[in-house]
């Protein structure tokens, strides 16, 4: 019995042995030509490498670079005579490579030319650096002027469903714009048992976003190694890593950790944007009578600011926005931070170094160098403490941070580090406290009356405040959130919530018993300054922000 003749099989398998018989050509020749052979259809080939050589350079030359370990490359070569090689080859050498030809098949080099369509965004990638030229341009194009998780998940869809060789590259990238877009302040990759959670950090708020399978999670977790100069063989212990992306007006800090876990290693990657915190001194949401005082403490000869919360409650943003309002040509600034968050110019940074250069070291070097503005990142033992206090009694102005709950739990903290409270009154001016509550949209946000418990709630804020005219005369109405197209939750950005203690000559007296917050609390009260809680108060009923966020970010008296 005659079987049909299948055409399509016979093709296919005619297709295969040409490819072989290629692949074993190449191999003889390369043994001719004493040269390694490379089969590009399976080894990958690294877009970083691919990189070095222009396409139009790499087409004519018959070759692409193709895997790239520090200085040297690895090149795919078809014709080793070509005259356009040797000048890559002396271009690459001029500019510090040492490159290892390989010779490939016609399919080969093919495969690797074919590769120049699939490069990502960025027009460079290495350890450490991501160089996106037109990163702000693949924002828009992506995710437009109202970015949504929605748009981000559709996306990401797009570039796994794809898979191109280069697909995890175009990935990470596409998530990167993605959190930008979003204004996200971090991005959080959490192993699962059947999955990777992606969850970002938006106005202060983790929420899911995607949810990627186990081998694109493990691919992700090399891209975002290799970037980080982090271990790739180091999996069952916490490394912390950095990478910058590179844009056309300046650079975005990346600090990533990772931390084993029950299904992979968990990892955080920070993003430190300049430009969503370079906000100028009067822009930062203090009240403005807060603000006048504030203004005047700050440019003082000596003294000492003491900006307090928790951890991401903008407490450096806010130091960041006092040192460039008080920096002048004539005035040295110097700071100690671990680590440096932002550059800021024409001021003098420097970093901790664990063993080697800790904040005490530090201060004593930098009073060495008689500065006039001394910031310190954060005030953590007694050493720091005391050489804290003595500068600013002998003729400096020191900005610094304490975790506390408020500003009249300052002193207390301080006596729990060992600082002598008989100094209190000469060295500092300021105890601050300070958090972050979402504002509304302002194109969404809807106005509604208060409720009679709301008002009654609101008296009891209010009723301790000296300076009743910072009270509004009509409290009749608040805003809510109203989620839409523009806001998946109704809220657009943070602003901040203030409160201050100034030291004056009798809270200074009673500070040398080392008091309670609550009666540092109480002693203040005469002042007149608006407290965390009032100042929540006051936006709530501006229309800034709502009560319920007001009520989740300080605490407000039930009645």
């Amino acid at each position: 019995m005659d079987l049909p003749f299948d055409t399509e099989k016979t093709d296919t398998t005619l297709e295969e042995t040409r490819a072989r018989e290629e692949e074993d050509v190449a191999r003889i020749l390369s043994d001719k030509y004493g040269m390694p052979y490379a089969d590009l259809s399976i080894t990958e080939i690294d877009s970083d490498a691919l990189r070095l050589i222009p396409e139009e350079d790499a087409r004519a030359a018959e070759t692409a670079a193709f895997a790239k370990a520090g200085r040297k490359v690895s090149l795919a070569v078809h014709n080793p005579s070509n005259p356009d090689l040797a000048r890559i080859e002396h271009t690459l050498a001029d500019r510090g490579y040492e490159t290892v030809p390989h010779l490939v098949s016609s399919k080969s080099l093919a495969r690797a030319l074919d590769f120049y369509k699939e490069l990502s965004f960025s027009t460079e990638s290495q350890a450490g650096v991501l160089s996106f030229s037109n990163i702000d341009e693949t924002v828009s194009k992506l995710y437009g002027p109202h970015a949504t998780k929605q748009m981000l998940r559709k996306e990401l869809d797009l570039v796994t469903a794809d898979r191109s060789p280069n697909y995890v590259s175009r990935l990470f990238e596409t998530l990167l714009a993605g959190a930008l877009a979003l204004k996200a302040s971090d991005i959080h990759l959490e192993p699962r048992e059947e999955s990777t959670l992606l969850r970002l950090r938006i106005d202060g708020l983790l929420t899911d976003a995607y949810a990627f399978d186990p081998d694109v999670s493990r691919r992700l977790n090399a891209r975002i190694k290799l970037l980080s100069g982090a271990k790739m063989n180091v999996s069952d212990r916490a490394q912390d890593g950095r990478f910058t992306i590179a844009r056309a007006d300046g650079e975005i800090e990346m600090r990533t950790s990772f931390i084993p876990g029950n299904f992979g290693e968990s990892i955080v990657m920070r993003i430190l944007d300049p430009r969503e915190t370079q906000l100028p001194f009067k822009e930062l949401g203090i009240h403005p009578k807060l603000l006048a005082r504030l203004n005047t403490e700050i440019h003082r000869q000596n003294g000492m600011l003491l900006n307090t919360g928790p951890t991401g409650s903008g407490k450096t943003t806010t130091l960041y926005a006092f040192l460039r309002e008080v920096y002048a040509p004539e005035v040295k600034i110097i700071t100690i931070e671990d680590p440096i968050e932002y550059h800021l110019p024409g001021i003098v940074q420097t970093q901790v170094e664990p063993k080697k250069y800790t904040f005490a070291e530090g201060m004593r070097s930098i009073v060495r160098q008689d500065p006039d503005i001394i910031m310190i990142g954060e005030i953590r033992d007694s050493d720091t403490a005391d050489i804290a206090i003595q500068a600013a009694l002998t003729g400096h102005f020191v900005f610094s941070t304490l975790h506390t709950n408020d500003a009249a739990g300052t002193f207390q903290r301080l006596v729990d580090l060992g600082a002598d409270p008989n100094s209190f009154g000469s060295a500092i001016s300021v105890a601050m406290a300070q958090r972050l509550l979402r504002t509304l949209h302002p194109e969404t946000k809807q106005e509604r009356p208060l409720t009679d418990e709301e008002k009654r709630m609101i008296d009891k804020v209010f009723e301790p405040l000296a300076d009743k005219s910072l009270i509004p005369e009509k409290i009749e109405t608040v805003w809510d959130a109203v989620p839409s197209d523009k806001s998946e939750t109704g809220y657009k950005g943070r602003i901040g919530l203030y409160e201050a203690i100034f030291m004056d000559d009798a809270l200074a007296d009673a500070l040398r018993d080392n008091p309670p917050a609550h009666e540092v609390a109480r002693l203040a009260e005469p002042q007149g300054y608006l407290t965390m809680a009032q100042d929540g108060i006051l936006k709530a009923l501006q229309g800034v922000t709502s009560l319920d966020e007001v009520r989740a970010t300080v605490d407000l008296p039930r009645v």
